[in-house]
């Protein structure tokens, strides 16, 4: 099965996490997708190495069903490669600083100059104007700016979540702003930038505090695993691990305080509604632990379960594989790669179509593994192609 984005091709000039998810995204629906990485490879190639050339999960997961190719993209006989491939293509995707890019001639003038109709994907963590536009930064830059972190942990420090979120929020908004252009670009013929930023992210996913702390002038502090505007909604310790429960509305908490015993809260002033309950969390949380104390992972939630009432284990990373749902949505590949030890899980494709499914085809590329494969289609020679490798370009 090819996919509903067969004869799209996308240049992934991304790094890290946005650009390369985003990318991959597109590549799990069909797209032909070549990663351009620098002729060593770039840094997220070996971020977290898991095999023998040093190639990590983080890679090996973004790069997915992607060709790869190396490439000089300053040097001075880079030009007519990067002419060729864009003028080849339909979408670029880059999450470079801008000056950067206009170094690399990659920018949306000069991409226009080679390709009019040519859509750019261009992932920042500022965006390209303000006057934080020429500022380079990370998902924890956004993390911290968006006023996430102030608000994430324990009383204390801030604290930044360990996945990046940022990042692949934004991935996921570019990949949305891609489709969008794309299919704008079907009815018009006109290519366009789409801009998206961690920034832009951050505030989007921070929207129900930030409007909070505007309107109201409350202002929220770290509290832990604890709700805001509910409770019982914490972790909560068992006779062999822990568990997440949370609840919201009436009717949810009417069934947990008949499952606890305590049917004498629904009627008490100090559990009237959500927002009074996450204010006496204390109390239900008292309630909520002396029962799971009492039980183990499995009996809790089988008893919460019964009472439908959302809850789940907490897992280490060794039982996120074991865990039977995961198993039956089969939401990893398995993909042998090069020199890793045995093989690699890969998040399948989060969202699924029921007629035309994204899927994981073929594993990460080892680094220019398809360089001359890619040139080769672009019209170069074998005489041209080895002039390139022997002068650094590719």
């Amino acid at each position: 099965m090819s996919g509903p984005l067969e004869g799209i091709r996308v240049i992934d000039f991304g790094r890290y996490i946005a650009g390369p998810y985003c990318a991959a995204l597109l590549a799990d629906m069909g797209a032909e997708v070549i990663r351009v990485e620098r002729r060593g490879g770039g840094e997220d190639r070996y971020l977290g190495p898991i095999t023998e050339a040093g190639e990590g999960g983080l890679f090996l997961g973004l790069n997915r069903n992607k060709k790869g190719i190396t490439l000089d993209p300053v040097h001075e006989k880079s030009d007519e490669i990067k002419r060729r491939l864009i003028a080849s293509s339909d979408i670029v995707i880059a999450n470079l600083p801008l000056d950067i890019m206009r170094k690399m001639e990659i920018d949306y003038r000069s991409l226009r100059a080679i390709k009019e109709d040519i859509i750019l994907v261009m992932i920042s963590t500022f965006g390209p104007d303000g006057p934080y536009a020429n500022r380079v930064g990370f998902d924890q830059v956004a993390q911290a700016m968006s006023g996430a972190m102030s608000l994430t942990g324990f009383p204390g420090a801030p604290v930044r979540s360990i996945v990046a979120f940022e990042d692949f929020g934004t991935a996921l908004h570019a990949a949305f702003g891609a489709m969008v252009a794309l299919y704008e670009k079907k009815k018009t013929g006109r290519g366009q930038l789409v801009d998206a930023s961690l920034l832009a992210t951050g505030v989007t996913f921070m929207q129900t505090l930030l409007a909070e702390a505007y309107v109201t002038g409350i202002k929220r502090t770290q509290m832990g695993n604890t709700g805001f505007y509910s409770a019982p909604s914490d972790v909560y310790r068992t006779k062999d691990g822990w568990i997440v429960v949370s609840i919201i509305g009436q009717p949810m908490f009417n069934r947990w305080a008949k499952l606890m015993g305590r049917e004498d809260l629904i009627d008490d002033p100090r559990c009237a509604d959500d927002i009074t309950r996450a204010n006496n969390y204390r109390l239900i949380n008292e309630v909520m632990s002396g029962w799971t104390s009492e039980r183990t992972n499995k009996e809790a939630i089988k008893e919460l379960e019964k009472a439908r009432i959302p809850c789940g284990p907490v897992y280490d990373l060794d039982s996120v594989f074991a865990d039977p749902q995961l198993q039956a949505r089969e939401l990893f590949k398995y993909i042998d790669y090069p020199g890793a030890p045995r093989p690699v899980p890969i998040a399948s494709t989060p969202v699924r179509l029921s007629e035309t499914p994204g899927q994981v085809r073929r594993r990460a590329p080892t680094l220019g593994e398809h360089t001359e494969q890619v040139l080769r289609g672009l019209g170069f020679t074998g005489e041209e192609i080895a002039a390139f490798r022997n002068e650094g370009v590719i």
